[in-house]
């Protein structure tokens, strides 16, 4: 699921707890969302860890080798 899709879904309270529990702004997690933005590597941890893994590391920055990181095999 994209990050936008995943905000697109809650309302503004929840959108504000997200945006606390990642340690940014709502602003910047909607600029991430539309793509004027990119994450940092730990923003985009902390967004998957704070959406269950609905939003995806790699969704978010597709040219780190999480797959590496993960100790898995690189794809």
């Amino acid at each position: 699921m994209s990050l936008h899709a995943y905000i697109k879904g809650l309302d503004k309270a929840a959108l504000a707890e997200l945006a606390v529990r990642c340690g940014t702004t709502v602003g910047q997690l909607k600029q991430i969302a539309y793509g004027n933005r990119r994450a940092s590597g730990g923003l985009a941890v902390s967004i998957e860890r704070e959406t269950q893994g609905k939003v995806t590391c790699e969704q978010l920055r597709p040219e780190i080798d999480w797959a590496y990181l993960r100790g898995s095999k690189s794809t």
